[in-house]
Parts: structure tokens; sequence; C-alpha cells
């Protein structure tokens, strides 16, 4: 199948978070079942300081938004089989951030509608076009609301990665940015809490969509998961998937990974957990890499609970735990990691921002990894901690019930990591105790190291899920 990955982000270009994980991963798994994939995303300014990028000029061509016409030149480039098809506009992408503007609601309309053009101008149909989250929701809407012939044979995939973010925008926007007429906001098509939302808009006019783990899509079928979601989901049901996402293992492979101090298997993992967490202590300057170490590998804001979050770690401080966290977000979760920082010194580092080498080298170092998300749609962190035995301590939300089976001393054989269902601090920290418990009862912590590195959580079985979805579009 021809398919297309239309999204605002994608490793290894240009990633905040989970989303550009997915659709690179997925992209990767898919070629590998001879499928051809197109991949299209912004040109950032970020990815246009690459270094050794092998990128190439493919076309140019004005977006007409109402009023502006503006210029997008295309670049493409091919990583692991896929072709990477980058959409150029200095004033819209040439910024040091991807998200956060105020005019991000015009930026991404400008990319949706670019991407729309695309296709026409390389001659090239897809049969599939797969979108991301809000900032491509337009995209099936402006096709069949403007009865666009090149795509007439083109079904329609959404995948809802964070439905926290509903690309909430005025209804004037309907005609401004798209062109598309009022009475579509009218009579209720793409109208949500008296806004244009472009993703209630793709969950319309998508012929599936998918979110990203089973419990989740559960969770979003109901009032209290559902962010508001949850009417139009139900008109959907039937054509609404949950299909947990995979951890790309050809990165994630800590007998392999040379980004790491010392690589090693299930064979040696102790040993080899033991000498990263050596090396990354001394590098980053924290005193006694013997002691249990816990970290936080995640976006700082509240969905992800980080109002726990730091109840939790000052526990874990005061008790003689390690402490690292890797991550950016909201500014009092990163002021409140200084504080602690500055109050602990010789057992807590932090780095604002993401660095790719570190996150790598953190999962190889780390006993535990934290994840105490008051909502979490699927979650790959904890994923990647079980590929490198590093045991994630989880609220039971979302895609991380899906994936953590929580120890207690019944189910040391299934156990794959530590868990809680309220959200609240006495439940948190229960589960903390429970695993610096079980970091000092060595057979007990060799064990769900054991667990843990032993599950699959590759990309290879659900490709296929995801590939029979797309042909069954085709077979009604």
């Amino acid at each position: 199948m021809k398919i297309a990955m239309v999204a605002s982000e994608s490793n290894p270009l240009a990633k905040t978070g989970g989303l550009g994980d997915v659709v690179y991963s997925l992209s990767k798994a898919l070629v590998k079942l001879d499928n051809e994939v197109m991949i299209v995303i912004p040109y950032y300014d970020s990815i246009q300081r690459l270094p050794n990028l092998d990128i190439s000029y493919v076309t140019s061509f004005f977006v007409g938004m109402s009023w502006r016409h503006e210029e997008a030149k295309v670049y493409m480039t091919i990583i692991d089989g896929i072709k990477f098809y980058l959409i150029s506009n200095q004033r819209y992408f040439a910024r040091q951030h991807l998200y956060g503007d105020f005019d991000d609601g015009e930026r991404f309309a400008f990319f949706t509608l670019a991407a729309r053009e695309l296709f026409k101008n390389i001659n090239n149909i897809p049969d599939v076009v797969h979108i991301h989250d809000w900032q491509v929701g337009m995209f099936p809407c402006l096709v069949r609301e403007q009865h666009d012939t090149f795509y007439e044979k083109t079904k329609f995939v959404l995948t809802i990665h964070n439905p926290a973010f509903q690309g909430l925008m005025p209804r004037s926007c309907l005609g401004d940015f798209y062109s598309l007429p009022q009475y579509l906001f009218d009579n209720g098509q793409v109208r949500f809490k008296d806004q244009l939302s472009t993703l209630k808009t793709a969950i319309v006019y998508s012929d599936k969509i998918t979110t990203v783990s089973h419990t989740h899509r559960k969770e979003l079928l109901t009032p209290e998961g559902g962010m508001g979601l949850d009417g139009v989901l139900k008109m959907r049901e039937y054509d609404f998937m949950g299909i947990i996402n995979g951890v790309d293992f050809d990165e994630f492979n800590p007998s392999k990974d040379p980004l790491i101090a010392k690589q090693y298997s299930l064979k040696d993992a102790l040993e080899g957990k033991e000498e990263n967490k050596r090396a990354l202590c001394k590098e980053l300057h924290i005193k006694n890499y013997k002691k249990p170490t816990f970290s936080i590998i995640s976006r700082l804001t509240w969905q992800k609970g980080m109002d726990l979050a730091y109840k939790g770690i000052e526990f874990l401080l005061k008790r003689g735990a390690n402490v690292i966290i890797l991550g950016s977000g909201e500014y009092e979760y990163e002021r409140r990691a200084e504080e602690l920082r500055a109050a602990y010194p010789s057992q807590m580092a932090i780095y604002i921002g993401y660095n790719n080498t570190l996150a790598h080298k953190i999962y190889a170092a780390s006993d535990f990894v934290l994840m105490p998300s008051l909502f979490e749609p699927c979650g790959i962190t904890q994923m990647i901690g079980q590929r490198y035995g590093t045991l994630p301590i989880v609220r039971l939300t979302g895609g991380l019930e899906d994936t953590v089976v929580p120890y207690n001393r019944f189910n040391l054989e299934k156990a794959s990591g530590f868990g809680f269902h309220a959200f609240n601090t006495d439940d948190y920290i229960a589960s903390l105790v429970m695993a610096l418990d079980a970091f000092n009862d060595m057979d007990v912590r060799k064990k769900l190291i054991n667990n843990i590195m032993r599950i699959d959580n590759s990309w290879s079985k659900n490709a296929n899920t995801y590939l029979d979805m797309y042909k069954s579009m085709f077979t009604k």
C-alpha cells in the first residue's frame, strides 16, 4: 500500500514527545512490511541546522489562505526507506521551537493546506492519508467539502495521541484559514465548545479513528475521560480502535546502543546497569551511584502528574535515593526541579530541555522511571524503560494500565513494574515504598528485571494491526 503520514513532528528530524516517536517507528515498521511510506512534516529551523542530512529540493507552490498567498517550498530526504517530505516556509517555521506561539492555528492551517497540495504537485496519490492530532485535523474535511477528486479513492485515518489539545480557534478561522463555508460551523460539523475544533473535525470526517491504547479508547468514550469528545466519538464508535503503541527496538536496544557507557543484555543486566549508573552519576556529579536511582523523562506538565511527582521526589530524596529529571514544560515545574536540586545537589541532576543521548544514558542507568500521570493515552517511556531493565512506577491509567502489571507479593512471576490507581499522594508514596523494598531484595529485583526485559513491545505486531485496518477500508 501507499501510505502518507501527515504530522507536525517525526523522529529523527523533529520531536518533542511520543507523537514524533510513533510516526517514525510505525512508518519504519510498515516499510518492513513492503509498503511505500511517506512522512510529511514542516521543515523547521531545527531540521535545517541538523548536520550531514542529505536534503534535495522537490518543488514549490503557493498556498491560498483566504486573502493570503504563502509559498511552500518542498524538500525531501530518505531515512530507513521512508520518504520524508519537508514543507518550508520561513515565516511559519523558521523559529526556535515547534509549538507554543500565538499563531499556531494559522501555522498549521498553512501546513495542512500545503500537505494537501503536495501530493498533487508530485502526482502521487496515497491509498491512505494517516493524520495525527489536531494540527492536521482539517485535511479530510477540506477534501470532502471541497469535492477534491484527486483524493477520490484515498481513505483517511486519524490517530488521537493527546485529546487535551483540540485545535480550538475562533469560528472566523474556518473561512479565514481554510476557505470553508460558515454553515459547517452552524450545523455542528466542526463546532466544539462554541469554537472551531480541528480535532473534532478530524473525528467527524476521517474514515477510521484510532487512539494509542485499548484502555484510553474506553476512557475517551466516557464523560470523565473524554474531555468533551465522548459524544462525537460515540457517534463513530464502530470506526474507533485502540491500538497500543510500540517501541523502536532498533533504536532502543541495550545490547547494541552506542550511546550508553556499557552495552548489556538480559544475561548481564544487573552488571550492565550498575556500570551505566556509575558512569552517569559521575557525569552528573551525583555522589553515590550505589543508591537506588529514579528518573523522569517527560514533558513537565500537569498532564504528566508533576504535582504528585514532586511530592514523591522529595520523599525519595529524604531517604537517600538519587533522582534524575530530563524534560521541559511549564515554568512552575521547571522551577520546582531547580529548587530540589539546590536542596539535594549530591543526589539530584536535572536537564531542562531534551537531549537524546542523555535520554538513552538515563534509561540504561536508572533503576526506576516515574510516570504518575493524571492521564496517559499510551506512554512510551515505560516501555523503553522495560526494554532497558528499568522498572516503571506508574499511575494505572490509559496505556500505562495496558503495559504495566503492578508488582505485589502474589504476582512476582508476571509483574512488570509498580502501579497505583487513585491520583493521590498516599497511594503514590506506597508504590515508591514498595519499589524501594524491591530494590533492596536482590531476588525480587532480579526477577522483575528478567520479566520486563523479556517483554516484546516492538512495533512488529501492532504495525500489522494498522495494516489490517488500512486494508479493511477498501473491502467494504
